[in-house]
Formats: C-alpha cells, sequence, structure tokens
C-alpha cells in the first residue's frame, strides 16, 4: 500500500489491547503484561467484556468506551471479531492495528482489508507476533523477551524466528530502533517496512528474514530507494531447488528462484547473507563503514592490511582471506621502511603484520602511525591477543582513537574473553566493528566487498531499449506471429535464428528445407561444405539427446546418408514425432571457443530473467551459470558474465588469447532489448554460443513464445529509463531537450545547482543550499522511475562542450500512486521565459498518464512566481496551512 499512518503504528501516541486478560498462557494476557510492564509513556487501556480490572488498569468492555480513539489498537480476540472490530476502530479515528489473531479463512480476511481500506487503517498481520520499538519502551508483542534500544532494525516473516532472535540478541547485547514481526502480510508487506525505515533517523541499518514477497516491483523500489541511503541486508529462506518447476529449456531448468532472488537482492544494492549469525556480523561491519559504499572499481578497496600480536592469529586471517578469494595488500617501500623503523628486527617484514607479543603499548601506536604513510585505500584488521606484558584495556586506551582516524578502514578483533572485554566494549562504543576472531572478520570484509558491488550495481539504470531501435521491427515479429497463426509456442530453430539475428545477435548460417535428404542437399550446396544437419520438430527440443543432429558433413553424399539415416533413428527413439524438416547451417570450426550460454525465462515474481554461463550438451550437469535481472546495459551485462566460473577462461589461459568479452556483453545487452521490446518471448535458449578472439557466434537457438504476452518491459522488476519520455522543443531561440534525468548527470546537475541565486535556493522544495553532499546529489540523480521523475531542460553548451541543464522538475509518488509531491526550480538568469511552465506542463501529463490522483506542493508565500504558475496551471489552495508562511497548493489530476 505506502507509509501512509505508519508512523500510527510504529509510534503511537496511544495503544489499546483488545482481548487483554490475565488468563496464563493466552496471548492477551503475554501482550498486555508486555505493554503495561514496558513503560511505554502513552496511555494504555485494557479491552475485555469479561473483566472490570486488571491490576490497576480499568478495563474497558468495547472499544465506543475507551476515552478517546487509540491511535494503535492491539487485537487479540477471536477471527470472527476482527473486521468488525477494526471498521469501528476506523470510524472512531484509530490508524493502525495490529492483527495477532490467526487462522482467519479467506472471507474474513477480504473482511478485514474492506473494514480497513476506507479509513486508511493501517494492518499489521493477521497471525504476527506483534513489534517492539525500545526507543519508546513501546513492547505491542507477545515475545518473552524485550529488545533492548540500538540502531538496527530487524523486521521478519517469521514470528518464531523473532522470539529466538530477541533470544539471541539480548544474551550479546545487540539493540534495536525496531522489531517487527509481518505476518500474513495482508496490508503492511516488506516494501512498506523498508520505505519506512529508509527515512528513520533512529535506524542506521535495515535486517530482514524473507520467506517470499508479493510485489516484486514495489519490493524492489523500497529497496533500492533504502540502499541508496542505508544497508539493508537480507536472509532469505528456500535456497534449494525443491519444487523447481520442469522447464523444456536448459534455461528453465537453470534459473532457479532462488537464483533470481539473489540477483534481484544484488541489483537493488542489498546483500544477501547465509545465516542470522552472518547478517550481525554484516550489520556490525556496513554500520559501522565509513566513506562512500560505492568503490570507484575494484582493487585498492578490496584489500586488507592485518596488524596483529600474535603470528598464528595472522596466519589465520591469511587463510581466511584466501579461501574468500579476496587479497592482502603489498605493502609499499615507504610503509615496509616505516615499519622496519619501529619494530624489532624480527617483524615479519610483511602482511599480516606480527609486531611480536611482548609488544609494549608504544610498539601497537607507532606501528598503526607506520601504516599510516601510505594512505592508499583499503582495510586494515588490527588483532590483539591478551599477553602478560600488557592488560589489554591499555592497549585499546591507546589504539582505539587511532583506528577512528584511520584513512584505513578500521577493523578490530580482540581475542578471548575475560582479559579483553573491556578492550571489545571500548571499540564498539567508538563504533569500530568489533570481531571475536579474524575468520570472523575477514567474513565481514568478504561481504563489505559484496556490497561495495552490490551498490556499484544500484547506479546503473539503463533504457530498456536504445532510443533508436537497432531492428527492424517486423524482422522481430514476423516469425513469431506465423508460428502462434499455426498454434506453435516454440520456434523452429531457424525461426528462432532470424528473430536474433534482426537484433543484431551474430548466428550461424542457416536453412530450413523440407524433411527430404535432396532437400538437406541441395542446402548444403548453397551454403558450401561442411555443414551441420539438424531435425525440425516442435515437440523436439533437445536434439542432440534424440539423436536428431549431425555433424562435419563434408559432401553430398554425406549429407544423403545422414538425412535418411536421421529420419529413421528419430521415428525409432520418438515414435508419432511430426518432423517438419531439416535445418541446415553452415559447419563453424573455432577449436580454441568457449561454449557458453545466453538464455532468458520469465519468472513467476519478477517477471523476465537473463542467464549466463558455460555451455554445450553438458550444461546442465556443470551448472556454472549466473542470473540478471534485465534491462542490462554493457556494465551490468559484464558484471553477469564475471560472476560465473567460465569468466576466468574467457580471459585467456596459456597461449589461448582473451576472449572477445564485449561481444559477449553485446549478445546480452541485445536480448535483454529483445525481452523488453517482444512481450511474447516467455524462454529463450543461445547453446552453445562460442566466444573467442574473433568475437562470438549462436550455433544453436530455441525461442518460447506465449500470444498472452506476459513479458515485456511493463513485466520488468527494474523500470528501465524511460527513454522513450525524451523530447525536443523549440523554446525562445534555441531547441531544448526535455527528458528525465539519468545517474550520469551528477556534475551537470551540480554545475546547475552553482548558478543559483541563494534566494532561489531557499525557495525550493528540494534544495537547502548552494553546496551539496555527494550522497544528496546522488539521490536526485539516481532515482527509482517507478515511484519518482525528474526532468531536465538541457540545451547545448556555447562552446560546444556539452550540454547543460536549464531546469528540473521534480515529483516523488507515493507507493500507492494517489499523491505526488513536486518541486521545480530554473536557472536563476532564465526566469520569467515561462521555461518553468513547459517542464510543469510534461510533468503534469506524465502523471495523469500514469494514473496519479493529485500533484501538491508546499509553497512560501512570498514565492509570488511559484503561486502565479500554480494559478495558471489549474492548482487550488488548501484552506489550512501546516506551516505559518507557506501555501499547501493542490491539483487534481
Amino acid at each position: 500500500m505506502s507509509t501512509r499512518h505508519l508512523d500510527s503504528l510504529f509510534e503511537p501516541r496511544s495503544v489499546a489491547v483488545f482481548g487483554a486478560s490475565d488468563r496464563p498462557g493466552s496471548v492477551g494476557a503475554t501482550v498486555w503484561a508486555n505493554l503495561a510492564g514496558g513503560g511505554f509513556d502513552g496511555p494504555v487501556w485494557p479491552v475485555n467484556p469479561r473483566r472490570p480490572t486488571l491490576g490497576t488498569h480499568k478495563v474497558y468492555a468495547r472499544a465506543s468506551q475507551l476515552p478517546e480513539a487509540p491511535e494503535l489498537a492491539v487485537i487479540c480476540t477471536p477471527p470472527a471479531t476482527v473486521a468488525p472490530l477494526v471498521a469501528e476502530l476506523g470510524a472512531r479515528g484509530t490508524r493502525a492495528a495490529i492483527v495477532m489473531s490467526a487462522t482467519l479463512d479467506a472471507r474474513q480476511r477480504r473482511a478485514l482489508q474492506d473494514a480497513a481500506r476506507p479509513h486508511l487503517l493501517r494492518v499489521l498481520g493477521p497471525n504476527c507476533l506483534g513489534l517492539l520499538n525500545p526507543r519508546l519502551k513501546l513492547n505491542a508483542s507477545f515475545a518473552h523477551v524485550a529488545a533492548a534500544p540500538g540502531s538496527l532494525a530487524f523486521v521478519s516473516q517469521s514470528g518464531a524466528l523473532v522470539t529466538a532472535m530477541l533470544d539471541w540478541a539480548a544474551a550479546r547485547g545487540v539493540g534495536f530502533s525496531l522489531f517487527a514481526s509481518i505476518g500474513d502480510r495482508l496490508d503492511v508487506d516488506f516494501g512498506d517496512m523498508i520505505d519506512y525505515l529508509a527515512s528513520d533517523p533512529h535506524t542506521r541499518a535495515i535486517l530482514l528474514y524473507v520467506e517470499a514477497v508479493e510485489s516484486a516491483r514495489k519490493f524492489m523500489s523500497a529497496a533500492r530507494a533504502a540502499a541508496r541511503n542505508k544497508p539493508v541486508l537480507i536472509v532469505k529462506a528456500g535456497r534449494t531447488p525443491a519444487g523447481q518447476r520442469a522447464a523444456a529449456s536448459h534455461t528453465g531448468a537453470l534459473a532457479s528462484s532462488d537464483l533470481v532472488f539473489d540477483a534481484a537482492i544484488r541489483r537493488a544494492g542489498m546483500l544477501r547473507v547465509g545465516t542470522l549469525q552472518e547478517l550481525f556480523t554484516a550489520a556490525e561491519m556496513l554500520s559501522h563503514h565509513r566513506g562512500p559504499a560505492r568503490a570507484v572499481g575494484a582493487g585498492p578497496h578490496e584489500r586488507l592490511t592485518v596488524l596483529t600480536n600474535g603470528g598464528g592469529a595472522g596466519v589465520l586471517a591469511a587463510d581466511a582471506v584466501q579461501a574468500a578469494e579476496l587479497a592482502l595488500a603489498e605493502p609499499s617501500a615507504a610503509v615496509l621502511a616505516a615499519l622496519t623503523r619501529v619494530l624489532p628486527a624480527g617483524w615479519s617484514h610483511a602482511n599480516p603484520v606480527d609486531i611480536v607479543g611482548d609488544a609494549p603499548v608504544a610498539r601497537y601506536v607507532a606501528a598503526i602511525e607506520a601504516l599510516h604513510t601510505d594512505a592508499s585505500p583499503g582495510t586494515l584488521l588490527f588483532i590483539h591477543a591478551p599477553t602478560a606484558i600488557v592488560p589489554s584495556a591499555d592497549v585499546a586506551r591507546a589504539v582505539v582513537p587511532l583506528l577512528q582516524r584511520s584513512p584505513l578502514q578500521p577493523m578490530t578483533c580482540w581475542l578471548g574473553g575475560d582479559a579483553v572485554r573491556e578492550a571489545r566494549a571500548a571499540s564498539r562504543a567508538a563504533g569500530l566493528p568489533t570481531y571475536d576472531t579474524p575468520e570472523e572478520a575477514v567474513r565481514a570484509f568478504s561481504m563489505l566487498q559484496t556490497y561495495r558491488r552490490n551498490q556499484e550495481l544500484l547506479l546503473q539504470t539503463p533504457p530498456a531499449a536504445p532510443a533508436e531501435p537497432l531492428w527492424h521491427a517486423t524482422q522481430v515479429h514476423a516469425p513469431i506471429e506465423a508460428a502462434l497463426a499455426e498454434g506453435r509456442e516454440w520456434l523452429t530453430e531457424p525461426e528462432a535464428k532470424a528473430v536474433l539475428a534482426a537484433v543484431g545477435v551474430p548466428v550461424v548460417a542457416t536453412r530450413a528445407v523440407a524433411a527430404e535428404p535432396e532437400a538437406a542437399v541441395a542446402a548444403a550446396q548453397a551454403l558450401g561444405f561442411p555443414v551441420a544437419l539438424k531435425i525440425i520438430a516442435a515437440e523436439l527440443q533437445h536434439k542432440s539427446d534424440a539423436g536428431a543432429v549431425v555433424l562435419d558433413l563434408d559432401d553430398a553424399a554425406s549429407v544423403r546418408d545422414a538425412a535418411g539415416a536421421m529420419l529413421r533413428r528419430v521415428h525409432e527413439r520418438l515414435p508419432g514425432l511430426a518432423v517438419s524438416g531439416f535445418s541446415v547451417q553452415t559447419m563453424v570450426r573455432r577449436p580454441r571457443a568457449l561454449e557458453l550460454i545466453v538464455g532468458a525465462t520469465l519468472d513467476p515474481l519478477f517477471g523476465p530473467v537473463i542467464l549466463f554461463g558455460s555451455g554445450g550438451t553438458e550444461v546442465e550437469v556443470v551448472a556454472d551459470r549466473a542470473v540478471a535481472l534485465p534491462p542490462l546495459n554493457r556494465p551490468l551485462a559484464r558484471a553477469l558474465v564475471e560472476r560465473t566460473r567460465v569468466a576466468q577462461l574467457l580471459a585467456g589461459w596459456r597461449d589461448v588469447p582473451p576472449a572477445d568479452v564485449d561481444a559477449v556483453c553485446d549478445v546480452l545487452v541485445r536480448v535483454s532489448q529483445l525481452l523488453a521490446d517482444e512481450p511474447r518471448i516467455v524462454e529463450l535458449d543461445l547453446n552453445p554460443l562460442l566466444a573467442d578472439a574473433h568475437g562470438v557466434v549462436a550455433l544453436d537457438a530455441r525461442i518460447r513464445v506465449d500470444r498472452q504476452a506476459p513479458g515485456g518491459s511493463a513485466r520488468f522488476a527494474i523500470r528501465p529509463y524511460p527513454a522513450d519520455l525524451s523530447e525536443t522543443v523549440a523554446w525562445q531561440d534555441r531547441w531544448l531537450t526535455l527528458r528525465p534525468i539519468r545517474p550520469e548527470d551528477e556534475v551537470q546537475h551540480l554545475e546547475f545547482l552553482a548558478r543559483l541565486d541563494p534566494a532561489d535556493i531557499r525557495m525550493r522544495v528540494f534544495y537547502s543550499r548552494r553546496s551539496i553532499e555527494h550522497s544528496e546529489l546522488a539521490r536526485l540523480t539516481q532515482i527509482d522511475y517507478e515511484r519518482e521523475m525528474a526532468f531536465l531542460a538541457t540545451a547545448p553548451k556555447s562552446d560546444g562542450s556539452g550540454e547543460e541543464t536549464l531546469g528540473v522538475v521534480r515529483a516523488l509518488c507515493d507507493p500507492d500512486n494517489v499523491e505526488a509531491e513536486f518541486g521545480i526550480v530554473v536557472r536563476s538568469d532564465l526566469k520569467g521565459a515561462r521555461l518553468g511552465e513547459r517542464l510543469m506542463r510534461k510533468l503534469i501529463d506524465y502523471l495523469r498518464a500514469r494514473g496519479t490522483r493529485r500533484l501538491v506542493a508546499t509553497v512560501l508565500t512570498e514565492n509570488r512566481r511559484m503561486l502565479d504558475l500554480a494559478g495558471r496551471l489549474g492548482f487550488d489552495y488548501e484552506v489550512e496551512q501546516t506551516e505559518p508562511g507557506t501555501r499547501r497548493i493542490v491539483l487534481a489530476l
């Protein structure tokens, strides 16, 4: 739905518990005891028609007797009572309810939705454990222990897991800003929770336990928006392939739902971890991480320096780094010289830096300062084992301030128990990621690198297709329409190759002929020998398994004999198979080429997905593959390739030169564009796709289609860059481009802001100052087009060095698309030229087309230009003003 009224759910001023009691073991008794005894400052009211009091609290018989409408209602009553109660509360003014009642049937669930909807009353649950907000001392749950205050938010689909996590966290002193069980997600779902927590100032990182999500695009929009602001970490249940659907193509068989979910998490800039322990390990690192999360390329950011007073601990760390396929930093000559000056002669002279077990405090300090000689980026893992030489607490008092100021990203590992307890606490209090073992620290470091790479993918917003198609639409659509007209869902191999060739994918020359040996001979002579011969049959997808492929035919006689033998063999093995002809293709001999697979399929939740990996007849056995969500551009395609083992072979080995990876990436991008353009394609295989230093060529191809057109860019889980909204218009004596903003506009946008007068900045909604932080600027240029839109007016610079931004209008829609809030700013030297009106009309047309109901803004009363523009565009003024000196304007769309 949206974040509307979620503040009433998570930060209520008053709470009523319906079904409150003191019956031992009941949900109502546990919830009431937790709420009444938790220290919540607001009024709490028990409601139960069978009891006059609970302890010192008066019990109310029904909702109508309460002193006022509770902002939050906690419902622990029988299923049949829930919907009528919600309807009554909503009419009275309650804005949120936690429904703990379980076993609501389908009719009761529909009734609950119908009761809540007219009042915009938000429902958490049903069948949930409730929520805890430790900062407010709000425990509206039937958990067996409370949560300590902190900055991590934990949201779980499983109530049982909530109780286990609370127990685990309490034993380790982990605190939370919010702890919630969302149960059956009748209303409030993961998308809503992520949206709310993304802007919650008390939450530093969001932790999720997910079993399933419902709306892929809503989930991805919320996750991508949140991941730009703070770490979002997720444990997703269901990694095993049990229950995977049967599929006719290799892609369908390989692209399991868990691989797709993993691809979605990666593309959204989140981090997936395998266990609850890893969830907190990653949170410890990412929530304390300094500097930009997005690395500028790999390399220095992925190198680790280990400083330790114990050689064994350093070896364990080094082993863990190698096992994680990461690298220890190579100390520079300057660093080695600086360390040699301050360390004993027997020091390790390498990384890990072993300062020897008898190190006094001064040696620790000197070694850290020596490592700062080289300011290259990287991470420093400080490992300390307790000794009798110096108390660990003394070491901590000296090194923790140094690590806080270190140009390297610091991590600490204090080995031991009671002897290092004070040192470990000092590190955590200083905001340093702190771990119990070297292996745990390296695992956190590894997760940081994965998170960096995922954040890089978050920046990519490619279009679904180029502004001008690279192919003629008829050449793509005609074979599909012919197959559907004949009642076929599978294109023949020549038809599939024709579609792929039309979008620019290199395919081997292929001809389709009748199922007669002489026709195959004629085609082979026309193509030139040698050739490959294959059977064409709509029901036969894996031809090699049926003996329906013969390679390396060098003359007419061998083609004739192979064709006759193939027909007999196929009819013996597959009686009744309808053979429609032969496929004759030029025999490609590229002995050093790698066999790859590029495929696509429709995931039930996330829509079209693209697969890449090792190809050939053993593709399902080798199972070297990776999956990505379209749309793809070259960087995203390369990232997909690099997640496979075959990527190492593509880089070349021994005397085999590197393959043309750019050509491979181009195929992936073109397949992505094909999926966007042709929604009737539901499954696709290029296998094998040969790749070597000379390029790529597809030897075989399969495409399955569906006349219901369930695919296309409308089903993409991530809305592509809307290039179709760009237009060129005449304005004054020049031509302008009106287009959606792009991530790469960041530098241009900063130049635009620098040319605004301070008074213009003050009167605009989205900008508060001329100087703007990178993170804030990134949020303005890296938008999710599903929920936000920003149109730029750009023009070529007078010196021909590129384009410049003249104005921008921006609208942010609430997730249910009811209301959009806008802001507009035009370059100060262009005021009065009606450029703002041109931008506003484009925005209004766009919002009307997407079904948004209202466009609103809060405007300073002194901003006469904006108020006059609003009047010309038909905006109305709201009578009630939220703040003095402002007017809220509204346009019904």
